[in-house]
C-alpha cells in the first residue's frame, strides 16, 4: 500500500500539482518551549476539587504527522508529545518515572524511540536550577515478543518541583495512528493533540468521553514529503482548558470509557492513479477481511485436526446441546489460555494450538468453532471489545475489539460459548466479556449484526445461617451458603486457585470476627449446571454485647453491606454492575429461655422505579426464635446517572436498616 506513495509524489511534482487552499484561524497563541519556565508556574496550585492533588499537569501538548521512510519509501507515522507537570506532594514523586511503550511485529515494521529529553527544576534561593535526564536514568524492557518498553527516571524531585519530558516516535504501524486522552487522575491546564494527515489516507476518528474537548481547527494545509513536492494535508486541532482530575468511581467497565479521547483507524486510501482502497469502511468489509484472514477465517476452516479427533470426542452422540458440551469440554481439557486476549489466533491452524496445549483466547474460541463446524454445528464468531477494553463505539472500528468467542442457536436461545475458563458453563460469558454486544459474524454469508451479551439471570447468593445463642452469648449451628451464576464461578475459581482446602477455610475466615468453622464441605464444584452448595458447622464469638441486662446483637452479621459505595453527591457516568444480581439472607437464632426480645427493629421493602431494583428485610418470632430475613436484587446490569440518586438511596437504606440491632433483655 505505502510503497506506492513516493513514485505518487515525484508524479506529483512532474506535472506541478501545488497547494490547493488553506484555511485560516486566529487562535489564542500558546508557545511550549523545552526549558523555558516562567516564575509563575512555581507558584500554581490545586484548588477546588482538586485541592488535594497530588500534582497539575500544566500542559499536554501532541503532535502527529507523517513522513517518507528512506528503507521502505512508504509513510510512517510521527508523533511528539511534549508535557509538563507541578509536583505538589510526594504523591506526585511517581510522575518523574516516565515510560513509553514501543510495538514491534513478527516482521520488520516497528515503532523507534527517536528522541527523548527530560529535565527536573528547582527554585534555590531565589534561582532556578535545573537537573537533565541522565544517561544512566534511561532503562529497556523487553515487555514481551511485541512491545519493548523505554523507561526514563528524573532526578532531584522535590515537592514544589516542575519536571518535563519531550520525545519523539516513528511508527511503521499506519494503520492506527497513536490516540489521546484529555483527561487524567491528575487536574489538567491545557491539553491539545494536533493531527496532520495527507490527502492520500483517510482515517475513521473516534472521538469519546464525558468531558467537552474543543477542535478548533479543520483545514487544508500545505505538506511536503519530498524536498520540492507539495501537497495537501487535512490539519485537526483539538484542544480542553482546565481539566478536572478523573475521579474513580465503582461499578464501571473501564474508566477509560469515560474518559474524554479520541482514537484513529484506517479507513481507506486514495493514491493518484490507483483505485481508492477501501480497508474497512463497511462492517461488509470488515467481515470480508476477516473470513479471509488465515487468523482467523481461514483458521477456522482448517479441518484436519477436527477430523481425526471429532470421533473419539462425540462417540454417536446425536443431541445437539449434549454434543457442544463434549466438544467445549475436550478443549477446555486440552487447552490452557494463557490469559491473552486476542481477536485474531496465533497460529495458521488449531493443530499448531493443539500441539502447544495453550494459547490465547482466539487460539482457544477459533479452534473450538473449527471442532463445531467439522460437527457439522452451527456457529460463529462473535468479536468484543473486553470491559478493560472499553467500549467498541458502534461503527466499523476493527481495532476496537480485542477478542473473540462464538455463539450458536438451539431453538430460540443464543448460547454463548467460551472454552478459556474451565467452570464457565456453556452458555455463560466470562465477567470480562460482559460489554454489553458483541459483533456477530457469519463469514460464509457475510454478514453480521450486533448481539445483546447482557445475562439473562441474575447472579444468586444465599445464605442460610441456623444458630443457638447461649448465655456465654456464643453463636454455634450450621452455615449453609448456596451460589449461582457470576457468584459460582467467582467461587469455584477461588476454591480452585488456593493452595488447599484449609488455607481457602482461613481465607474465608478472614474479615469474619470470631468465626471458627469446621466441617466445611462444598458440592457440585464440577456439575457448572447445579447449584454451588457449601456447609459448615459454626462457632461465632465476640459478635454479641452485654449491658447489664441487656444483650445487642446485629444478626446480618458478617453478611451485612457495611458501606455506601455511591458517595458522590452526583454521578456523570453510568452506574455498570456487568450483571444483574440477588442477595438473600436467612438468619434463625434460637435465644436462651431466660432472654426476651426488648427491641425489634421495624422490617421495610425499598424499591427502585418500573421495578429496577429492591431490597426488604423483615423480623419475625416464634417462643424463642428469632427469625430475620433480607433480600437485596438489582435487576439490571446498567444504570444511566439520572437513576443513580435512587440507587444511591436503596443502598443508603441497605446500610442503615442491615445495621439495625435486636435488643434482648434478660429477665431478673
Amino acid at each position: 500500500m505505502q510503497k506506492n506513495a513516493l513514485k505518487f509524489l515525484m508524479l506529483m511534482l512532474c506535472v506541478g500539482i501545488g497547494n490547493l487552499y488553506a484555511q485560516t484561524a486566529t487562535p489564542v497563541k500558546r508557545e511550549f518551549k523545552f526549558g523555558k519556565i516562567a516564575p509563575a508556574e512555581f507558584e500554581i496550585k490545586a484548588s477546588g476539587p482538586d485541592s488535594a492533588a497530588s500534582a497539575i499537569k500544566l500542559f499536554d501538548v501532541g503532535d502527529c504527522y507523517f513522513e517518507l521512510s528512506p528503507s521502505s519509501r512508504g509513510f510512517v507515522y510521527v508523533f511528539e508529545r511534549h508535557i509538563r507537570y507541578k509536583i505538589l506532594n510526594k504523591n506526585g514523586y511517581d510522575l518523574a518515572n516516565y515510560k513509553v511503550e514501543l510495538y514491534k511485529s513478527s516482521n520488520a515494521a516497528k515503532e523507534d524511540l527517536s528522541f527523548m529529553d527530560g529535565a527536573t527544576y528547582n527554585m534555590v534561593d531565589g534561582k532556578m536550577v535545573t537537573s537533565k535526564l541522565n544517561k544512566d536514568a534511561k532503562f529497556t524492557e523487553e515487555f514481551n515478543k511485541n512491545y519493548i518498553i523505554k523507561k526514563f527516571a528524573l532526578p532531584n524531585v522535590k515537592e514544589g518541583s516542575i519536571i518535563e519530558f519531550r520525545y519523539k516516535i516513528k511508527s511503521d504501524f499506519i494503520f492506527t495512528l497513536r490516540g489521546w486522552r484529555f483527561q487524567s487522575d491528575i487536574p489538567t491546564l491545557w491539553t491539545e493533540y494536533n493531527v496532520k494527515i495527507p490527502e492520500y489516507l483517510t482515517y475513521k476518528n473516534n472521538m469519546s468521553g464525558y468531558y467537552r474537548v474543543d477542535h478548533p481547527k479543520h483545514e487544508s494545509v500545505s505538506a511536503s514529503y519530498i524536498p520540492g513536492v507539495t501537497s495537501n494535508a487535512m490539519y485537526d486541532k483539538y484542544c480542553a482548558e482546565n481539566v478536572p482530575a478523573l475521579k474513580e468511581e465503582p461499578y464501571v467497565t473501564t474508566m477509560d470509557d469515560y474518559i474524554p479521547k479520541i482514537s484513529f483507524e484506517l479507513r481507506a486510501t486514495n493514491f493518484p492513479g490507483e483505485l481508492v482502497q477501501d480497508f474497512n469502511g463497511s462492517w461488509g468489509k470488515i467481515i470480508n477481511e476477516m473470513a479471509n484472514d488465515e487468523n482467523f477465517g481461514s483458521f477456522i476452516n482448517k479441518n484436519s485436526y477436527a477430523k481425526s479427533v471429532l470421533p473419539g470426542i462425540l462417540k454417536g452422540e446425536k443431541d445437539t446441546l449434549a454434543a457442544i458440551k463434549l466438544i467445549v469440554n475436550y478443549v477446555k481439557n486440552n487447552l490452557k489460555w494463557n490469559k491473552e486476549y486476542s481477536k485474531y489466533a496465533n497460529e495458521t491452524n488449531p493443530k499448531s494450538v493443539f500441539e502447544k496445549k495453550t494459547g490465547s483466547s482466539a487460539d482457544i474460541n477459533l479452534s473450538l468453532l473449527s471442532l463445531l463446524k467439522e460437527a457439522k454445528i452451527e456457529a460463529y464468531p462473535v468479536l468484543l471489545s473486553t470491559r478493560k477494553n472499553g467500549e467498541h463505539p458502534g461503527y466499523p472500528l476493527i481495532s476496537a475489539f480485542n477478542n473473540v468467542v462464538g455463539v450458536t442457536q438451539i431453538g430460540n436461545k443464543l448460547y454463548y460459548l467460551d472454552a478459556t475458563d474451565k467452570d464457565l458453563p456453556v452458555g455463560m460469558l466470562d465477567y470480562e466479556n460482559l460489554s454489553h454486544q458483541g459483533f456477530y459474524m457469519d463469514l460464509k454469508a457475510i454478514i453480521g449484526k450486533w448481539l445483546p451479551t447482557e445475562p439473562e439471570l441474575a447472579s444468586e447468593d444465599m445464605f442460610v445461617y441456623n444458630l443457638t445463642l447461649d448465655k456465654e452469648h456464643k453463636l454455634k449451628g450450621k452455615i449453609n451458603q448456596y451460589t449461582k451464576g457470576y457468584s459460582a464461578l467467582h467461587l469455584r475459581d477461588k476454591y480452585r486457585t488456593t493452595n488447599n482446602e484449609a488455607e481457602f477455610i482461613k481465607s474465608f475466615k478472614k474479615d469474619k470476627t470470631g468465626l471458627e468453622v469446621s466441617n466445611y464441605k462444598i458440592e457440585n464444584l464440577d456439575n457448572l449446571d447445579e447449584l454451588l452448595t457449601e456447609t459448615m458447622d459454626a462457632e461465632i464469638e465476640d459478635n454479641v454485647e452485654e449491658a447489664g441486662n441487656l444483650v445487642y446483637f446485629t444478626p446480618l452479621l458478617f453478611e451485612r453491606t457495611k458501606e455506601n459505595l455511591f458517595k458522590l453527591e452526583q454521578r456523570k457516568f453510568p452506574v455498570d454492575f456487568a450483571y444483574p444480581f440477588k442477595e438473600t439472607y436467612r438468619i434463625t437464632v434460637t435465644f436462651p429461655e431466660d432472654y426476651e426480645i426488648d427491641k425489634l427493629p421495624k422490617g421495610g421493602i425499598y424499591k427502585l422505579p418500573e421495578e429496577n431494583g429492591s431490597f426488604a428485610i423483615t423480623y419475625l418470632t416464634e417462643g424463642k426464635t428469632l427469625m430475620v430475613k433480607s433480600s437485596i436484587s438489582v435487576n439490571k446490569s446498567l444504570y444511566t446517572p439520572e437513576e443513580y440518586f435512587d440507587l444511591q438511596a436503596l443502598f443508603k437504606a441497605i446500610v442503615e436498616k442491615q445495621a439495625e440491632q435486636i435488643v434482648f433483655k434478660k429477665k431478673v
